[in-house]
C-alpha cells in the first residue's frame, strides 16, 4: 500500500463533473490527499467544469482521456447515462484501473468495482483498493465499507437525507420567524442547532433517544414541542421519505 501512504503519485479522474464529483474533488484537494493539478474531470459542457477549474484541476470533454490519464477514476454521471459512458470508456479500461461509482442506483454487477462514501467492493476489488479509497474518501467525511445491499439504503438516507434535513432546518427557522425572529438569525440558529446536535451524537456515540430524553424537562418547553411534532406525524413522514427514496434508487438500479 505504498501508494496509499504517499498519495502524490496518484492521478484522480472524474467522469462527470456534478455536485457530488466536485465535493469529493474539493475534499481530496483541501485535505492534501492529491494535488489539484493531478485531478482531471470530464463533462460534455463547461458549465460544471468551471468549478473544477476554479480548484486548479485539469478538465476535458473527452471521457476516454480521463481513463488514459488516471488510474483512480470516479464515475459520477447521472445513472441513466452511465451505461453509455461505460461502453464509451471500456476500450481504455485496464486491470490497473480502480473504478469508483458515485451514481445512485447503479449495481456492482454493472461496474465490477464500485465505491462511495459508504464503500461496497466489487468482485475484482481487493483489500488494498478498499483501503486506498477509505484513506482518500475520509477527507470528504465518514467512509465505511458495507455490503452492496446497503447502497440503495444509503442513497435514501445519506444522499437524499441532505434534502430532508434541509427541509427540517427550514421548518425550524420558519417556526421562529412566525414567532417574531428575523429570518437570517433564525436560519443561522437552526443550522447551528443541527450541527451541534450532530456533533454530540457522533462524538459521544449516543443513541438519539438518549439525547432527546436528556433535554426534555417534565412539563417543559421541549416536551410540549415534541408532542406537537408527534401530532404532525414527523417521525412517520421521515421514515416514509427514506423508504420512498430507497425504493426509487432500487428502481433506477433495475433500469
Amino acid at each position: 500500500m505504498a501508494a496509499a501512504e504517499g498519495l502524490a503519485p496518484w492521478r484522480v479522474g472524474f467522469v462527470g463533473a456534478g455536485r457530488m464529483a466536485e465535493a469529493i474533488a474539493r475534499g481530496l484537494v483541501r485535505a492534501g490527499k492529491v494535488e489539484a493539478q493531478n485531478v482531471l474531470a470530464s463533462a460534455p459542457s463547461n458549465r460544471n467544469l468551471c468549478r473544477f477549474q476554479a480548484l486548479g484541476c485539469q478538465t476535458t470533454h473527452n471521457n476516454q482521456e480521463v481513463l488514459q490519464s488516471c488510474s483512480l477514476v470516479f464515475l459520477a454521471t447521472k445513472p441513466h447515462t452511465l451505461p453509455a459512458v461505460l461502453v464509451e470508456v471500456a476500450p481504455v479500461v485496464t486491470g490497473e484501473h480502480i473504478l469508483v461509482s458515485v451514481a445512485a442506483g447503479v449495481p456492482l454487477s454493472t461496474l465490477e468495482e464500485e465505491g462511495a462514501l459508504v464503500l461496497a467492493r466489487g468482485r475484482r476489488a481487493g483489500s488494498s483498493e478498499a483501503e486506498l479509497l477509505q484513506t482518500l474518501l475520509a477527507a470528504c467525511g465518514q467512509c465505511e465499507e458495507v455490503p452492496e445491499a446497503y447502497m440503495d439504503i444509503h442513497t435514501g438516507l445519506g444522499g437524499s437525507g441532505v434534502a430532508f434535513v434541509c427541509t427540517f432546518s427550514e421548518a425550524l427557522a420558519e417556526g421562529a420567524i412566525k414567532m417574531g425572529m428575523p429570518s437570517d438569525l433564525a436560519h443561522r440558529i437552526a443550522a447551528q442547532t443541527l450541527l451541534g446536535t450532530a456533533k454530540l451524537l457522533l462524538q459521544e456515540g449516543r443513541h438519539p433517544a438518549q439525547l432527546r430524553t436528556d433535554v426534555c424537562t417534565p412539563g417543559g418547553t421541549t416536551i410540549h414541542g415534541l408532542h406537537a411534532l408527534e401530532q404532525g406525524g414527523l417521525r412517520a413522514a421521515t421514515m416514509s421519505a427514506v423508504e420512498a427514496a430507497t425504493s426509487r434508487a432500487k428502481e433506477l438500479s433495475r433500469k
